[in-house]
């Protein structure tokens, strides 16, 4: 049986987290875009990290009975695209996630961030003086 968006969106968030991915969110877009359902961003601190955290995704839902639809960016190594067409997840290198602040565009989604396999409920937009913001969201000190 196949999971359910959300159900993949936390699937992918833990099997990236396999390899110690940092800043791991999920972003529920639900009502706010037809799209997908929800994104799921996380970073690696190298090239390496970034295709082995894109690896560990793609072969994990694979091993579940999960199709990736479209990958890409695994040559370039900075920012990996899976599209599982209701989740679609980012892996970024910590430079190329900064630069495009994909949470900031989303900051309206509903934010659930991940760390040792502990997912942290939060709910609404998300604010600079938050400070259990990724730190990819949050604004450069004033």
């Amino acid at each position: 049986m196949a999971m359910t968006s959300q159900e993949l969106a936390v699937r992918t968030a833990e099997l990236a987290l396999t390899k110690k991915a940092e800043n791991v969110i999920s972003m529920d877009l639900r009502g706010l875009t037809s799209t997908c359902d929800f994104f799921v961003i996380c970073n690696g601190t190298s090239g390496i990290q970034v295709a082995a955290i894109a690896s560990a995704i793609k072969d994990g839902l694979s091993d579940e009975g999960e199709k990736i639809w479209h990958v890409e960016g695994y040559a370039g190594k900075r920012w990996i695209l899976l599209d599982c067409v209701d989740v679609v997840v980012h892996v970024f290198d910590v430079e190329t996630r900064d630069y495009y602040q994909l949470e900031r565009l989303w900051g309206d989604a509903k934010f659930r961030v991940f760390e040792d396999e502990q997912p942290d409920e939060r709910n609404g937009p998300a604010t600079a003086a938050d400070s259990r913001e990724p730190a990819a969201q949050r604004g450069p000190k004033t």
